[in-house]
């Protein structure tokens, strides 16, 4: 199944059926009163999170969206029939916006969380309900109300307790393949992640957190380079945020304290507030041995910035432990605040 994070759609709400005019027309009832029935509701749309979800890929391929409209009055005091509802499944963790203003309509964090994305309009009055003692034959009804109609855009930020950011080929797919069930495409050479990925960790005494491993993020990420910018977004429900630094030499201009203050600069750049949390640094690759060196000169530099350091392997799943202890105590004491 393909990823699709963000979509935009258009909906329209049923129409309220009108009105209807009419007497009645009985035997021996010479002037039979007014007898026009209501007009039928039009169908509403709802959205509904489901953690089932976990893409808008159907989106994508239908973006358009109306309820029926409902049935007009007949005689003989008969209301119109009131257009069907129509319910759309969302991946938990979509967010709502209008097209045009940018405004947030709703955030669908919980999973079963229901909202009326496009009311459906209200059917006209038919004339029987205008008869007074004094209008006996009113020969008039109401129109329908008409339905909501918008343009709205899906985006989904995925609910994650850990997020894993580092350059491409930092270890991050590995790293997550050996610590969850996550099965992530693995090789060597750039951007082999193009979609997160998402992994529950079982940790001790029954407790699990979920993982993502947010590919792309580079120098530049905030304007649009590399994959960055349409990822950046799944970072921002993190609660703990995993810096995985390459120690051996990936490139002349690179090194494990540079890759770590560019990764934090565009967080801060995309959203200062991501730059704020809670942050563990992984050295990784340390099985190679010229990576020790590299670790040991990066890790006086970090605990300078008061940071949680580890030196991992994730080839070799050496200090996951260790890792996974230090996430998991920023984790829940997080959530206990």
């Amino acid at each position: 199944m393909k990823f699709v994070d963000e979509v935009t759609i258009h909906v329209k709400a049923g129409d309220g059926g009108k009105g209807a005019v009419a007497f009645r027309r009985e035997k021996f009832v010479p002037k039979g009163g007014p007898s026009g029935g209501d007009g039928g509701k039009g169908g509403t749309i709802f959205l509904v999170a489901d953690e089932n979800n976990t893409t808008l890929l159907d989106y994508r391929f239908q973006p358009i969206h109306k309820a029926p409209n409902g049935e007009p009055g007949g005689g003989n005091d008969c209301n119109g029939k009131d257009g069907h509802d129509i319910v759309l499944k969302v991946p938990v963790g979509t967010v709502i916006k209008d097209l045009h203003s940018g405004q947030v309509l709703f955030d669908m964090s919980t999973n079963g969380e229901q909202v009326v994305l496009a009311q459906g309009g209200l059917g006209g009055l038919g004339n029987m309900n205008f008869a007074t003692s004094t209008r006996q034959a009113p020969r008039f009804a109401q129109p329908g109300t008409p339905g909501d109609e918008k343009d709205v855009v899906l985006e989904l930020k995925l609910l994650a307790d850990v997020g894993l950011l580092g350059y491409p080929n930092a270890g991050k797919s590995t790293l997550i393949s050996h610590v969850s069930k996550a099965k992530p495409k693995i090789a060597e050479y750039p951007f082999t992640t193009l979609t997160p990925h998402l992994g529950v960790v079982q940790y001790k005494d029954g407790l699990s957190f979920v993982m993502a491993d947010i590919p792309g993020i580079i120098e530049g990420a905030h304007e649009g380079a590399g994959l960055g910018h349409q990822f950046l977004k799944h970072v921002e429900r993190c609660r703990v945020l995993v810096h995985l630094l390459d120690c051996t030499s990936p490139g002349d201009d690179r090194d494990p304290i540079k890759d770590f203050e560019t990764l934090n600069r565009e967080l801060k750049l995309y959203d200062e507030n991501l730059s704020k949390k809670p942050q563990i640094v992984a050295l990784n690759k340390i099985d190679v041995p010229e990576a020790r060196e590299r670790a040991d000169q990066a890790i006086k530099k970090l605990k300078r910035k008061k940071l949680k350091v580890v030196e991992i392997s994730s080839a070799t799943g050496e200090g996951l432990g260790e890792l996974l202890d230090k996430v998991a105590e920023k984790i829940f004491a997080a959530k206990k605040q």
